[in-house]
């Protein structure tokens, strides 16, 4: 059984940095394609970025030049390196992956930007 655990959320201040990591189990080849959702309150999840097989990235307008999606093949985990926080980045992020043709998903960990 695949899973994705992902972890590194919290609360931050404004123009503070937080890592997230996803850790996936139960999966002896790579992903496709990995990546990060995240989902504010009142509002549908939206992607953050991903990263796939080759390391081609894509990112959200709105995170481009502050975050940074990375991947470690060999551990199947994939990173997010949050830089400039700002309040807007408030939401649940989730990891996803995707491998024959199939997507899993994370629990998803809580990201707050606040003072």
């Amino acid at each position: 059984q695949v899973q994705l655990v992902e972890s590194g959320g919290g609360l931050v201040q404004p123009g503070g940095s937080l890592r997230l990591s996803c850790a996936a189990s139960g999966i002896t080849s790579s992903f496709r394609v990995m990546g990060w959702y995240r989902q504010a309150p009142g509002k549908q999840r939206e992607l953050v970025a991903n990263i796939n097989i080759v390391g081609s990235t894509v990112y959200a307008v709105s995170v481009k030049g502050r975050f940074t999606i990375s991947r470690d093949y060999a551990l199947n985990t994939v990173f997010l390196q949050m830089n400039s926080l700002k309040p807007e980045d408030t939401g649940i992020y989730f990891c996803n992956g995707i491998v024959d043709a199939r997507g899993y998903w994370g629990q998803g960990t809580q990201v707050t930007v606040s003072s």
